[in-house]
């Protein structure tokens, strides 16, 4: 029998992988078609797939071989878990979905959530009790329509004492509920700087919340300061997505008002699209347009098609318009970044890709450390959504690229390195956008001269003691950009 893997690289964010095997109508593979699917897709886009000896070329010699494998995974979740380049280091980010509707729908910002942004942190290294802190608010959503706001305390949900004692031993399956309430409450230190004992009071207040089908305009804060002098830009950005050109408004905004510094405000920023991250980091400069701000790097058989047939492919160049809408760019040659450990993904793209071209001063704490990307894939016989599969809704989202600036500066895993360490406490968030904020101060006072340059390494940050972020999307750096159409090599293996 002789084996064949056929790649044609085609339109729309994928690539043609026609079958591991002879593909005819005698041959029929007695095995999931959804694992059929998702081994096939990792096979042929996965970043780290030389580093995993079951998506090698050769890995199997028959299609008996081949079906077996497959049926021995109970589901296609499990399969996509084996598939994965050691979880806790390399791979933290790709996944796997059973319904793509509602992967698309986060992507774009879309989410069933009641408005309210939290994390959840403990009370001391030995205390299992936990309690939860509003990091923001969505506007117009239940949790804003219910007066809750940034700094907000709770201590329980549903009337039960929040814990963690492991990951199999917790109760946070309390948030999953589409309402639940929360019990609000107090932080006290007691007057002392250690953990052990501080203590949360109840405020003897309840608060009913309701999830709903919710689009956030990741345009979250914006406005003009005018401080000692100086006109400063303050954008809190949540995701890349959204639009455009409310985006391209914000700074023709800033521009007419004399701009002259921008902090920008990516704490809470997980990331999103590569076409909006050129578009801020665009939006930012304006004085370099045409010149490579990104280089991409997929595995390499994938690389060396593309080096081949479309080098242009591999890198991404500053813009100066968009979709025929002329850019209000600010042409600096500064930008303040605020970041914490939820900035992710495009948002580090934006900071470690415009630090070659300018300076970039980088408040808060390390970013998470997310430099790879992703497509999603869909089972169709091309990986795009035409002519997908209507036995199922499966989609996968597996690393496909890495990203590093000009400079080739890439594999932070440890994340991005802020320039001052300033981060966010318990007891002082602050409102988003005011001048006394402590990260936008920070900035600020870097800006006119009167920063106290703070490092706050070791101490008692909100970042340092937290938990998994609830209501927090995965790090997410999605390529939407078309595969060039002109490209149909294909590479055989025999």
């Amino acid at each position: 029998m002789k084996f064949y893997k056929a790649l044609i690289i085609t339109l729309a964010v994928s690539f043609l992988l026609t079958s591991c095997f002879e593909d005819n109508d005698d041959n029929i593979i007695q095995a999931s078609e959804i694992n059929d699917f998702v081994w096939k897709g990792m096979n042929t886009f996965y970043l780290y797939k030389e580093n995993v000896s079951n998506l090698a070329n050769d890995r199997f010699t028959s299609d008996a071989e081949y079906a077996d494998y497959l049926n021995d995974f109970s589901s296609p979740e499990q399969l996509f878990e084996s598939l994965i380049y050691e979880r806790q280091t390399f791979d933290r980010f790709s996944w796997i979905t059973d319904n793509y509707f509602e992967n698309e729908a986060l992507l774009n910002g879309r989410t069933l959530t009641n408005g309210m942004q939290f994390t959840i942190m403990r009370r001391s290294d030995t205390d299992p009790v936990r309690y939860g802190i509003v990091l923001y608010v969505l506007p117009g959503s239940s949790a804003d329509i219910q007066g809750l706001k940034r700094g907000d305390i709770f201590y329980a949900v549903n009337g039960s004492d929040l814990y963690y004692n492991s990951p199999s031993d917790n109760n946070y399956s309390l948030f999953d509920s589409e309402t639940y309430s929360i019990d609000l409450g107090t932080y006290n230190t007691n007057g002392t700087p250690e953990l052990d004992d501080d203590s949360v009071t109840s405020l003897g207040q309840s608060v009913s919340l309701t999830k709903e089908d919710f689009t956030e305009n990741p345009i979250h804060v914006n406005k003009v300061l005018d401080v000692g002098g100086k006109k400063i830009g303050y954008l809190m950005y949540t995701g890349f997505n959204g639009s455009s050109s409310e985006l391209n408004n914000v700074f023709a905004t800033f521009k007419s008002a004399g701009v002259t510094e921008l902090v920008l405000d990516l704490r809470y920023n997980s990331g999103g699209f590569n076409s909006k991250a050129i578009l801020m980091s665009s939006l930012i400069t304006g004085q370099f347009t045409g010149d490579v701000l990104i280089k991409k790097y997929f595995n390499s058989e994938l690389q060396t098609i593309f080096e081949d047939q479309d080098p242009d492919f591999l890198i991404d160049k500053f813009i100066n318009n968009e979709d025929g809408m002329s850019l209000n760019s600010l042409n600096l040659n500064k930008v303040y970044a605020l970041t914490t450990v939820w900035s992710a993904s495009a948002s580090e793209l934006v900071i470690n890709c415009l630090k070659p071209y300018i300076d970039v001063i980088q408040i808060g704490t390390n970013t998470s450390g997310k430099y790879q990307g992703s497509f999603t894939l869909y089972d169709s016989p091309d990986f795009t959504k035409d002519g997908v599969n209507p036995n199922h809704t499966y989609a996968i989202q597996p690393l496909i690229f890495k990203y590093a600036n000009i400079d080739d500066k890439t594999d932070f895993f440890d994340g991005l390195e802020p320039d001052i360490f300033l981060g966010e406490t318990r007891t002082n968030l602050g409102i988003l956008g005011d001048e006394n904020e402590p990260l936008l101060a920070e900035a600020i006072g870097n800006i006119t001269g009167t920063g106290k340059f703070i490092n706050q390494k070791g101490q008692n940050t909100i970042e340092s003691d937290n938990l998994e972020p609830i209501n927090s999307i995965k790090g997410k750096l999605i390529d939407d950009r078309e595969i060039p159409k002109h490209i149909t090599n294909r590479l055989i293996f025999e």
